[in-house]
């Protein structure tokens, strides 16, 4: 038997600070809207006097914002009655936001003040006793949204509504006025709102959308974004949209049809300027609290930015790269004075300390060991994008590397009864120092391994052709279906995993394998579902010449 204690819990803690009056107001929100109907007690009082308390030092707008987040839940009729009386931006939110049975409804209606039976008439999924009993109460009016200007008054009574609002529209004209008059005369517009009265030839500037975040419905229907893109996205049926390339139509609908997560599916937007294009999808399906039903997804669209295979991608400037290298130093100033504090933490240099604080010391530790580790492959991409570092020529047996790796590896792939099948020709000598190589194949090795399902075989096949040693691998199912430009864009792996592909994810990886590629006289390219990995084959005049050692420049390397 379970003992709910978060009440108490969050009635336990002072709301000291104006960040814990927000956070504890959200709390209160969140555990009173799922109340059960019919739960009492001290607790439930102490929580409703606590949340009146609370909205005191929020602004209306805030606490509107707040109910309307996809997150939150509004099935407790008695919480839904206490926030229609408040300011008329939360009457708003609370019965846009509320989700009730039939029968609560019709118990509710009464009780609400009448500007908020006003706002039920916006509500599409009220049956008809419900609307019969609006008309029986008088509720025909069907407000204006509340201007953000006035969301501090207090509600009108309801015979002067109607009066309040007018005054409310012609304030609000009367502001544009005096902002687009103040703009034309200092000759800017900025991006203040403009009303279009005797300025029809004027069209504010529109700045393309990068991000939002969104919810959907059980069929896959967009029901909520963030205000400023919700007007435009809102209606967008998922499974029905396509993507550049790509079966995504597909891949969509299966995973509704599954419940399961999307992970940097493309599809593409076609609406108003600002929103059209490809956009990449990252969402997960979201279940009631309660009873567990599928009540859609919740996710965010990144906008897809086209960008040129590694390949391709133009050498930035010496200039940028040195600018890049500056700012990559001043960065790793702080993180190894904060790496080297929680290191005398750690092993108690200056003295004992306490078992819990030397945990969270070595967690420290490792995440600014992490952080250093990726500062140094944004140091090495820039410096080889640039030509400010060369790769050493010398002599490496990419057989051997393979099988050594290959062997480090198993310890990871084994539990999850995957591994890589290598077929490997003789003579894969390689013109490329072995440090470099091994460092190579092991980055390509390990984006592969940690992008495997469990009992996944990934073929490898290594041989020598016209010169160069190709080393050809399959991609991963979960990356052999994304395009080009999804592939290469930098996702950052989930914490915890016990093999990643870096800090800054698959994308960037590869991106550093190319460049590694390219400078040693070799090429990474994708062909279709594989990847090519080719390196110049050792010859026999590098052969005869690798006693001068790894430090010889110029040793016929194409």
């Amino acid at each position: 038997m379970h003992f709910d204690d978060r009440l108490d819990t969050v009635l336990s803690q002072p709301p000291s600070g104006k960040a814990m009056v927000r956070i504890q107001y959200r709390q209160l929100l969140d555990l009173l809207g799922t109340t059960v109907p019919q739960a009492g007690g001290e607790a439930l009082d102490a929580a409703f006097l606590r949340l009146a308390e609370l909205e005191d030092g929020i602004p209306a707008v805030e606490r509107a914002a707040m109910i309307q987040e996809p997150g939150l839940r509004l099935r407790s009729p008695v919480l839904v009655a206490h926030l229609a009386r408040d300011e008329p931006a939360v009457a708003v939110a609370v019965i846009g936001k509320a989700s009730l049975t039939e029968d609560q409804w019709l118990d509710l209606i009464p009780a609400l003040p009448a500007h908020a039976r006003g706002l039920l008439r916006h509500r599409r999924d009220l049956d008809a006793s419900a609307e019969a009993l609006l008309d029986r109460l008088g509720a025909t009016y069907r407000p204006l949204p509340y201007a953000k200007a006035d969301v501090g008054a207090k509600p009108a009574p309801p015979a002067e509504e109607p009066i309040a609002e007018i005054g409310a529209i012609v304030r609000r004209i009367e502001a544009f006025r005096r902002t687009r008059a103040q703009n034309e005369a200092s000759g800017t517009h900025g991006d203040t709102p403009r009303l279009p009265l005797d300025d029809e030839s004027y069209c504010p500037p529109l700045r393309p959308v990068e991000t939002f975040d969104f919810t959907t419905d059980v069929e896959g229907r967009i029901d909520w974004a963030e205000p400023s893109v919700a007007p435009m996205v809102i209606g967008f049926n998922l499974p029905t949209l396509g993507g550049p390339g790509t079966s995504v139509i597909g891949q969509v609908a299966t995973g509704f049809r599954y419940r399961q997560p999307l992970r940097g599916v493309s599809l593409t937007l076609a609406g108003a300027p600002s929103i059209s294009g490809n956009w990449l999808i990252d969402a997960v399906p979201c279940f009631d609290q309660l009873g567990g039903g599928f009540t859609g997804y919740c996710g965010r669209m990144r906008r897809l930015v086209a960008i040129e295979p590694a390949s391709a991608m133009p050498a930035p400037a010496i200039g940028e790269a040195d600018r890049m290298r500056q700012m990559l130093h001043e960065l790793r100033t702080p993180v190894n004075a904060i790496q080297g504090f929680a290191e005398v933490l750690l092993y108690q240099l200056y003295g004992p300390t306490p078992q819990e604080y030397r945990a969270l010391a070595a967690t420290i530790a490792s995440d600014a060991a992490r952080i250093l580790a990726g500062f140094d492959e944004l140091d090495r991409l820039v410096r080889l994008d640039s030509g400010a570092l060369r790769l050493d020529p010398g002599k490496a047996d990419l057989g051997s590397l393979l099988d050594v790796l290959l062997v480090r590896l198993m310890p990871v792939l084994e539990p999850r009864q995957s591994a890589f099948a290598p077929t490997l020709d003789e003579d894969l000598n390689v013109a490329m120092g072995r440090d470099d190589t091994e460092r190579l194949l092991w980055r390509l090795l390990a984006t592969l391994a940690s992008a495997t399902a469990p009992g996944e075989i990934l073929r490898l096949r290594g041989r020598k052709r016209d010169g160069t040693v190709r080393l050809t691998m399959r991609l991963p199912a979960s990356l052999a279906t994304r395009d080009d430009e999804a592939l290469l864009r930098g996702s950052v792996p989930a914490t915890g995993q016990t093999l990643s592909a870096g800090m800054f994810g698959i994308g960037f990886a590869l991106r550093l394998a190319a460049a590694e590629a390219r400078a040693a006289g070799g090429t990474l390219e994708r062909r279709g579902e594989r990847l090519r990995l080719s390196l110049p084959a050792l010859t026999d005049s590098a052969d005869s010449n690798s006693h001068l050692g790894n430090g010889a420049k110029g040793a016929g390397i194409a």
